[in-house]
């Protein structure tokens, strides 16, 4: 990979129904929606953004940003440049 390549920081936006609003807890994985794959949190938040106010009438549901190249990578800075 060429050193001018942009670093990839890549993000996972997925969510549904919870069992309750103290716990990050699904009512059913089966349902749980994967929302997609993002090449860095900006455009993951866009999309998380989207998905949370389209669902805004159920307040069991949820989305989250799960921070993929902190899982591929734990030793990477905790807060990268955008």
């Amino acid at each position: 990979m060429p050193d001018s390549a942009p670093q990839q920081l890549l993000h996972l936006v997925i969510g549904g129904e919870l069992v309750d609003l103290e716990h990050n807890t699904f009512k059913n994985l089966d349902d749980v929606e994967i929302v997609g794959l993002y090449p860095n949190y900006a455009t993951a938040h866009a999309a998380w953004r989207a998905k949370a106010q389209s669902t805004v009438d159920n307040a069991q549901m949820r989305y989250f940003i799960v921070h993929l190249h902190r899982l591929l990578d734990p030793n990477q800075e905790s807060k990268p440049a955008r």
